[in-house]
């Protein structure tokens, strides 16, 4: 075949068309990196742009299309590079280009078998699908189509238009060779610093300028002197890594713009933006390219979720665990951070927001705040528990319950089958229930509504200062347009078919490229109102299937209590089976509704097409909070608040399913049982939710990819013996997900700290506990089994502070009410300075307990075969009721009332109370520390003498070599005015085109 003419194009894999191998030759190697290319006749690569392709806008304007050297390396799997020549798996073959993104996709060969060629012939295919026009039919070689091949190849043309339009964006693009029947191929994608330049001044990126770092100045000598020893105390728990230093030094930094590259500390082009910001850079222009092929589908979140690719990835900074003294910012945040062995220091947070990007060292740093003020809510939580246990003995109270002598006999607990009892029995369960409801437990309560104050405004403050020291000050003012979500798209793009003709349906495509905002582009509330019903009526279901549940468990409860006391073996542990085995079921339920939930609220969210991505975070967050708010509290909220409301008295039950009395709560009230409750439903979510989905099922996951890898038949790979390459091995962990579980794990937790504290102290001791090793849990996932996210800058944690504040103000009300109602605080209070005869708590127990006459028992409820040592005539129950022998029998007493009024002045006094201190702890801290606010002010300035010193600097270098011209060049200048002007004259436009090419010079 004749070479004149020929251009060269790189080897690309999978051409849309039939090919057979006599329609293309090996051609040279490339002089730069030694790879190999294809020579195709007459052929050329235009961009959509109409610019080729394969240069990608590199060559210079003085060589010809021909002669220009290829940028995009599209690698022959025959001719592999040796591993012992690659200096870095994180480059290109060359060893010179960076790796910056990967994008992966599974590929099928074409035809469930070869033509009449030889079945191990591989076939060289060019990147444009064009073929040789001499190609014959049924030639050796031609693939025959099956029946999947129309979407293998479809795919196949969308994806190579997809990348010719990253290389004509600028990007240089590597792949092998799809040398076998099916696999994976990875594309690799460098930014070439044109690129990366073009972007970050698109983008807004701060970058340090040439300005020596300067110091950030404490308030006053004091504050030095503290923050010096408190540096010297701390020092053994701070993480050894270069970015965490404690000098309060800071770079200037500024908006980067290729107009002032000299303002820049620009020493190496291929260090000057890091790893995190080489990516975040590739990704937008991934987000923002699109593919026509494709229904002109807008970027490379529309392809995957069209499995055109199977995922897309930056690289992590090499291995974790690789032996040698090799460091990289991976390896180092495993050992510094990501290991268990390292609980007791400091978080590196500035090498996580490095690595991982902003949002996420957010989410670090919050975690962290939120760990440390668990630390004094835990010591004083223990306090208050020991102060219960060391006063138990003094408890009067329960000591009037423990005396025997007292002998309270107690109406029967079931019909017919219970015996009336004594109350002395009760003892062990009066005595625990003081360890939670004493007056201590109030001190706490109020405590811990400021302790929640205390923590959003700190965390307030913490956010302002990361803000300022990662130069997230200015972030508000960027306008990066979202992109719209693929299933907006999609659903956009059907409303237009259905209304419109192709013509229509050729606007759409314009106006989605150009995202043009016009009204009957966009989906109007009607087309989403089908949407919104379904999410109404589907949470309303799923809540009412909540409380259907919490009732079933009331259900079991009753009819359990109900069977056991027939028994005389199990009748005298009625009450702790029922609990605990109805605590446990409780439990089980949570743990399956909640990863039940999490789906559903995410297709909820799906069918409400929301057009952003945040848009559609902040929609999900919402919904999958709600359920799962219901869903872990509404067992405690039942036994702290209904629980012993509906019991009624005895002669006058309250029964359900004809023939089961309401449970009631145990002598010493129902606050002990709500503190089994809620430290069962708290320590056994996170245990299992920990060791079980955090843990368990990633390994799972993991192991069934690895067996799934090993019983597929593979072919023989030349390369398969070689050291696996990063994309490989990235490829092999598990796809980021977003945050939200992580949020919403210990937004769930902070409920169950703040939400029901008076009645569990001990909560923020278990938390904190939990939340030291959630730490190095979740620093162990995102360093070692999740495949490095995209940066994303952010300058607060969005919708979850919101949510935060708003549990910290019902913690206010439902604190105040389990004090006021489940608690025996305020009847003991009325009783001590209303009733009382010497301002004790003695005769207490007496005076909450009513009479009843057994005779006006309802026939056939009365104890069978009753073993009482004494013949009972008045019994006893809790309640405040007038005695048989008044005018109004069995009637609400005046203590009944007199208490209701007090609980009610309680809860009113305590909710305006905590609310004013909060308010008040809220304005004394400011939201932005005060050596910020002087450091934001003191940057600006320090910004602008920099400039103008640059702008100096500049004057004077360009001013120098036209001062020692100018002695010699006066005559000659004069001389050639002189000269031009009478042609100036007669050509008016010289002057005009002398100025334009001023202009672009």
């Amino acid at each position: 075949m004749a070479t004149q003419g020929l251009r060269d194009l790189p080897l690309l894999p999978g051409s849309p068309r039939k090919l057979s191998p006599r329609s293309v030759v090996r051609g040279g190697q490339d002089p730069r990196n030694g790879q190999q290319y294809l020579k195709v006749p007459g052929l050329q690569f235009q961009s959509p742009q109409g610019s080729s392709s394969g240069d990608s806008g590199q060559a210079s304007s003085g060589e010809s299309p021909h002669t220009s050297s290829v940028i995009n390396n599209y690698l022959d799997a025959n001719e592999p590079v040796s591993s012992e020549a690659r200096l870095s798996r994180m480059h290109f073959h060359d060893n010179q280009r960076k790796v910056d993104y990967v994008l992966a996709y599974h590929y099928r060969k074409r035809g469930a078998h070869l033509g009449q060629g030889s079945p191990g012939h591989s076939l060289a295919v060019i990147s444009n699908g064009e073929t040789n026009k001499e190609h014959h039919a049924g030639g050796p070689g031609d693939i025959e189509l099956g029946p999947l091949d129309a979407l293998e190849e479809e795919r196949r043309e969308q994806r190579e238009e997809f990348e010719h339009n990253l290389m004509a964006a600028g990007l240089e693009l590597e792949k092998d060779l799809e040398s076998k029947s099916q696999g994976s191929i990875f594309v690799r994608i460098h930014a070439p610093w044109q690129v990366l330049t073009r972007e970050a001044e698109f983008l807004k990126i701060k970058v340090p300028t040439k300005k020596e770092m300067y110091e950030i100045k404490a308030g006053g000598s004091i504050a030095k002197k503290f923050n010096a020893i408190l540096q010297k105390l701390s020092s053994p728990l701070q993480p050894r890594v270069p970015e965490h230093s404690h000098n309060r030094m800071k770079n200037l930094s500024y908006p980067f713009s290729r107009e002032k590259m000299y303002l820049y500390n620009i020493q190496e082009k291929d260090t000057f933006f890091d790893n995190a910001t080489r990516s975040r850079i590739v990704h937008e222009i991934l987000k923002r390219t699109s593919c026509s092929r494709a229904n002109n589908t807008m970027g490379i979140n529309s392809l995957i979720a069209n499995n055109i690719y199977e995922a897309a990835y930056p690289l992590h900074d090499g291995e974790y665990d690789s032996p040698g003294d090799d460091m990289n910012d991976r390896k180092l945040l495993y050992q510094e951070w990501a290991r268990y062995g390292v609980f007791y220091k400091f978080q590196p947070i500035d090498l996580i927001r490095k690595y991982f990007g902003e949002k996420i060292g957010l989410y670090f740093a919050w975690l962290g705040l939120y760990t440390s003020f668990l630390i004094p809510s835990s010591v004083i939580g223990v306090i208050v528990f020991l102060y219960g246990c060391a006063t138990i003995e003094e408890d009067i109270p329960s000591k009037e319950m423990c005396d025997q002598q007292n002998a309270f006999t107690m109406c029967p607990l079931c019909d017919k089958s219970c015996d009336y009892w004594n109350l002395s029995s009760a003892c062990g369960t009066a005595r625990a229930s003081h360890l939670f409801d004493n007056p201590a437990t109030v001190v706490f309560s109020i405590f811990m509504a400021l302790w929640a104050t205390m923590f959003l405004e700190n965390w307030k403050r913490l956010q302002m200062r990361l803000g300022y020291f990662w130069d997230l000050t200015g972030i508000e003012e960027e306008e990066v347009s979202e992109h719209s979500r693929p299933e907006y798209e999609t659903k956009v793009r059907e409303k237009m078919l259905k209304e419109s003709d192709k013509s229509a349906v050729q606007k759409l495509e314009t106006n989605m490229t150009e995202n043009d905002e016009d009204d009957e582009d966009k989906l109007t509330w009607k087309d989403r109102f089908p949407g919104y019903l379904m999410n109404f009526a589907s949470i309303l279901f799923m809540i009412a299937l909540t409380f259907s549940i919490v009732f079933g468990v009331i259900v079991y409860r009753i009819t359990t209590a109900a069977a056991l006391s027939l028994n005389k073996a199990t009748r005298s542990n009625v009450r702790v089976t029922v609990t605990a085995t109805a605590v446990i079921i409780n439990l089980v339920v949570i743990l399956i509704l909640d990863e039940i939930y999490g789906v559903v609220a995410k297709w909820l969210t799906k069918i409400e097409v929301p057009k952003t991505e945040q848009t559609f975070e902040e929609r999900l967050i919402l919904k999958a909070f709600l359920l799962k708010f219901v869903n872990a509290y509404s067992p405690i909220f039942y036994v702290a608040f209904f629980k012993g409301r509906f019991v009624g008295r005895p002669g006058s039950y309250v029964y359900v399913f004809d023939g089961y009395r309401m449970e009631e709560c145990a002598p010493g009230g129902c606050l002990m049982e709500l503190c089994i409750q809620l430290s069962i439903i708290m320590l056994g979510k996170q245990l299992i939710q920990n060791n079980i989905f955090e843990i368990g099922v990633p390994k799972l996951k993991k192991l069934f990819r690895k067996l799934k890898d090993e019983t597929e038949p593979e072919e023989t790979d030349p390369d398969h013996s070689k050291r696996p390459e990063q994309w490989d091995l990235d490829y092999s962990l598990e796809p980021y997900t977003g945050l939200t579980p992580e949020y919403m794990e210990m937004i769930i937790q902070f409920g169950f700290v703040t939400l029901f504290v008076a009645s569990f102290p001990l909560a923020p001791v278990f938390a904190l506990l939990n939340n030291v090793i959630e730490v190095r849990l979740d620093a162990k996932k995102f360093v070692t089994e999740l495949r490095r996210p995209d940066a994303v800058r952010t300058k607060d944690i969005g919708i979850w502070f919101d949510i935060l504040s708003g549990i910290g103000k019902f913690s206010v009300i439902i604190n105040a009410f389990v004090i006021a109602v489940t608690s025996d605080f305020i009847p003991r209070l009325v009783y001590q300075y209303a009733y009382s005869h010497n301002g004790t708590l003695h005769g207490f127990v007496n005076h909450t307990l009513s009479f009843f006459n057994v005779s006006q028992l309802k026939e056939g409820t009365q104890p069978e075969n009753s073993h009482f040592d004494q013949e009972v005539q008045f019994c006893r129950f809790k309640d405040y009721r007038e005695p048989p022998w008044a005018p109004n029998p069995y009637e609400f007493s005046k203590q009944y009332w007199s208490v209701l009024s007090a609980r009610l002045a309680f809860v009113i006094i305590f909710q305006n109370l905590v609310m004013f201190l909060s308010v008040l702890v809220d304005w004394m801290i400011p939201d932005i520390p005060t050596d910020i606010s002087d450091q934001i002010k003191k940057e600006k300035s320090l910004l602008v003498d920099f400039f103008l010193k640059e702008e100096h600097e500049k004057l004077k270098l360009s001013d120098e070599p036209a001062q020692r011209s100018q002695g010699g060049g006066d005559r000659s200048r004069r001389s050639r005015a002189a000269s031009s002007a009478p042609s100036s004259r007669s050509q008016p436009g010289s002057i005009a085109s002398s100025g334009s090419q001023h202009t672009n010079v």
